[in-house]
């Protein structure tokens, strides 16, 4: 089979030409296996699909029109009214995110304390010192002015969070840069929950050059240069 090791970008799939050579063609839409609701995916075209085959599919079908180079996922689930972000909340969003972000690390950690897989020995000693010192502020819904007061006092203790989600994010490639496509992940998984988080992200991109930057990231988080 010359398709095995072909790889073919999300939307694409390989077939072998008369030659028998692997080539990549798009996916199509209407052959993309059956999901479940919980599957569904939402597009920037506000449209509804039954997952990101279906998704990445359609937009293959439109490459090289404005509609397809504007098509991407906005978000898991399926469609809904996603509220406007207003100025006081997205002034808001980084107390709210920095200490989602440490949660989760603090999360891996107690995971990695009977099963090592998540966290590398270099990011569990980073960590460790922070695990130890949350149990002053215990995981919840924090009003702002507690997130505000224990981030100024505890500053130290969300940097690490900021710099280890961008590089977890910025994987194709490595270049101390997200695009569109390296901040879906996060995004999508996010917007029902955080209706603030698309304008965060643009608001961070301050040279609007649709790449966010280390330095704009870190910015967006309140971290210090």
């Amino acid at each position: 089979d010359t398709c095995r090791n072909f790889h073919c970008k999300r939307g694409k799939v390989c077939q072998a030409d008369n030659q028998g050579k692997p080539h990549c063609i798009c996916q199509d839409p209407a052959a993309c296996p059956p999901t479940k609701d919980y599957e569904h995916v939402c597009g920037t075209d506000n449209k509804t699909y039954d997952g990101t085959c279906q998704l990445f599919g359609t937009k293959c079908q439109l490459e090289g029109t404005k509609m397809g180079r504007q098509l991407h996922l906005d978000y898991m689930g399926s469609c809904k009214y996603i509220p406007p972000c207003t100025d006081y909340e997205v002034d808001q969003f980084p107390l709210r995110m920095r200490d989602w972000l440490k949660n989760i690390l603090i999360q891996y950690y107690e995971r990695d304390m009977n099963t090592s897989g998540i966290l590398t020995e270099k990011q569990r000693n980073k960590v460790k010192k922070i695990y130890q010192n949350d149990k002053r502020l215990v995981a919840g819904d924090h009003p702002v002015e507690l997130l505000l007061h224990d981030f100024e006092k505890n500053y130290h203790m969300y940097v690490y969070p900021v710099h280890w989600q961008f590089h977890q994010l910025d994987q194709h490639p490595v270049d101390r840069l997200l695009t569109h496509s390296e901040l879906a992940p996060l995004r999508a998984s996010l917007v029902p929950m955080e209706h603030c988080i698309t304008r965060f992200f643009q608001e961070c991109d301050a040279d609007q050059d649709k790449l966010v930057a280390l330095k704009e990231w870190c910015h967006c988080f309140g971290i210090k240069e």
